[in-house]
């Protein structure tokens, strides 16, 4: 299998393999369409040439036959009043009479030359079109088929009236000074790295999904399909909003409303375009109130519905946006589809119900768990693949890297989001994490806590930077944890971020590794080439971030500000930041792409990292696995279309 290495596995990610599509057969199709419309033309001229000549003969005894049936119909009239209408109402029929002969004969003259005038110019066009050359009639199908694609989007562009629900109280959006003027100093050092990335996407690769920064163009994978949806503009708009960058914000904002259209032949990833448009363009109405946001999350979701048409409701990795047409990534586990990724929708489709009044999203999201709660589980623990058609596990692979990571983290974040009222989804998690911690968290020789990857029956002691999101994830659970364990959920935390600080501290660049392995004598580090690489990833600063937050031990802004300053030194290129491949060496090679999520993610935690609390509280949002912030729904005794009352 081809190694996922230097793939955009952003946010908590997943690799993805996928040829890009050929667009040879669009091109042939277009060509026998050209043909067919050709003959039809030709068609339709022998067919008008015949009827005219049957038609404009001179007068001859069918002819006259034709005239006096016509003369002799009896042809109803309502006639005005002057003209004979009778006081009851009743309608006169007239029969043959001087008068009205005279003026059907003028009507049935006006007919035919009516009639004859429109099947000249017919014949005329028609004449016109053959003697066009085979590229004349190709450009002018293309315009027609232009001018309708027109008409479609506008028609699209119609916002459909969503139903007025209260706002939720949004608290905390903005300033966040911190008193340190240390931190402060920092935090500036970030706004600046922010505004250099933005500005150089701007200048060159503006309406692109993502930017080469020392190629200086746009940039797109497989995730998005082939299409230009400005992925980095929707990613960064939350940040930009947070850092009270309100001019960058408004060019994004301006950019969504003329250009980002989802109507395009276009297979996307439903899991990325959840977390990071969706997601994205939620966080960026809560904090701005820009009804255009809200509209466009809601088009764009309503493309992804199609995707849950399988047998099981289990949703297919991709959807084309266009046909709707779902399909799984090739080199899952015979065609199954991902824990993390029907996994992680449940954050996102619940605030569209909110919004929208429509019950379809959250029922989708409440399906997946129902059903996953009636499986089987191995030791416990979830596997990474599950085939939608049949219903059944795929291979026994279960991680808390990629493939399964949010899946977990979206368990917590569903409570917490309904103001813990979603008592069944802690319990979920509280029992996926005892399995977790049971079979998959161990303490190295050197006493380093990491996570490995139960694989077949075996632990594979090897943790991926995707991993280290998960010390942020006990910290933020540790609080309502069962039998009284919030401190020892908190120090877990506090391990699993000593560990990941350790991935990075042992490099030359100290920026860390995509994976790093325990055994051999070897901890902490990275043993492969195509594990060496750094991709501007977050998960590491977000841990720093939520210790920082519970606990204010002053080595999470210390090991934040050393990631900080690396990825200035060796990251930064004059065309924005990019990875880099082999974070063991002095003189790196760059892979020249910036990641929509370095301004998303990586930035956002930096910068909330050197802020007060008072910035992006805890108690009012909650973070989807893409860190764009979502509000606490303090539904109280409303419940949610779709739903039980009893689960909310």
């Amino acid at each position: 299998m081809t190694t996922p290495a230097l793939l955009p596995l952003s946010g908590r990610r997943i690799p993805t393999l996928s040829p890009g599509a050929s667009s040879f057969p669009h091109h042939r199709a277009t060509l026998r369409l050209s043909e067919k419309f050709i003959l039809l033309l030709i068609l339709s001229a022998f067919i008008t040439l015949c009827f005219g000549a049957f038609f404009f003969l001179p007068d001859n005894s069918k002819h006259k036959r034709f005239d006096l049936g016509l003369e002799d119909v009896l042809i109803p009239h309502i006639d005005s009043p002057k003209e004979g209408k009778h006081a009851s109402g009743q309608v006169v029929i007239h029969g043959q009479g001087g008068h009205d002969e005279h003026r059907h004969r003028e009507e049935e003259e006006s007919l035919r030359d009516k009639i004859r005038a429109d099947h000249e110019r017919a014949l005329q066009e028609a004449k016109e079109k053959l003697r066009k050359s085979r590229e004349e009639l190709q450009a002018e199908i293309q315009t027609e088929k232009n001018k309708v694609m027109e008409e479609l989007k506008k028609k699209d562009a119609l916002p459909k009236p969503l139903p007025p629900v209260p706002m939720p109280k949004v608290v905390g959006v903005s300033d966040g000074e911190p008193p340190e003027p240390d931190a402060k100093e920092k935090r500036d050092k970030i706004r600046e790295m922010m505004k250099h990335a933005w500005d150089s996407y701007r200048q060159y690769g503006w309406g692109h999904n993502e930017l080469k920064p020392l190629a200086k163009k746009g940039h797109s994978t497989n995730i998005f399909g082939n299409s230009q949806l400005g992925a980095t503009i929707v990613d960064a708009l939350d940040t930009l909003y947070i850092m009270g960058l309100h001019d960058e914000f408004k060019d994004g904002q301006e950019w969504i409303e003329q250009n980002l259209d989802f109507g395009v032949n276009a297979e996307v990833s439903v899991f990325e375009v959840n977390i990071r448009f969706i997601g994205g363009l939620l966080a960026a109405y809560y904090l701005s109130g820009q009804e255009v946001f809200k509209l466009k999350a809601v088009q764009l979701a309503e493309k992804l519905l199609p995707a849950f048409n399988t047998p099981t409701g289990i949703p297919w990795a991709m959807v084309n946006l266009k046909s709707g047409v779902g399909r799984n990534w090739g080199w899952a586990s015979a065609g199954s589809s991902i824990l993390a990724e029907f996994g992680t929708l449940h954050m996102e489709f619940v605030h569209l119900t909110y919004l929208t009044g429509n019950p379809a999203y959250y029922q989708k999201v409440m399906h997946i768990r129902k059903l996953l709660a009636k499986m089987d589980r191995p030791n416990g623990l979830y596997p990474n693949y599950l085939n939608p058609r049949t219903g059944r596990w795929g291979q026994h692979h279960t991680s808390v890297g990629g493939l399964g990571d949010s899946f977990y983290e979206y368990l917590l974040k569903a409570w917490l989001m309904s103001d813990k009222t979603d008592t069944e989804a802690r319990k979920t998690y509280d029992d996926a994490i005892e399995a977790i911690e049971r079979h998959l968290i161990r303490k190295s020789n050197g006493g380093l806590t990491f996570i490995g990857e139960w694989k077949n029956g075996h632990l594979e002691r090897k943790m991926g930077h995707l991993a280290c999101f998960a010390g942020g994830m006990f910290a933020l659970g540790a609080d309502g944890s069962p039998d009284d364990k919030a401190g020892h959920y908190l120090q877990l935390g506090a391990e699993i971020a000593h560990t990941c600080h350790e991935s990075y501290d042992r490099t030359v660049l100290k920026l860390g590794p995509e994976a790093f392995k325990f055994d051999s004598g070897l901890e902490a580090v990275a043993v492969r080439q195509n594990e060496k690489y750094y991709i501007l990833r977050p998960e590491v600063i977000e841990t720093y971030w939520y210790m920082w937050r519970f606990t204010h031990d002053p080595k999470y802004r210390q090991w934040g500000w050393e990631a900080a300053q690396a990825i200035d030194k060796y990251c930064r290129v004059s065309g924005g930041f990019s990875g880099v491949k082999d974070v063991y060496s002095s003189n790196p090679t760059y892979d020249d792409v910036q990641q929509s999520f370095f301004l998303a993610e990586t930035l956002k935690y930096l910068y909330l990292l050197f802020s007060s609390d008072d910035l992006m509280p805890f108690e009012s949002w909650v973070f989807n696995t893409e860190a764009h912030p979502l509000p606490v729904l303090h539904l109280g005794n409303i419940t949610l279309p779709g739903s039980e009352p009893a689960q909310q």
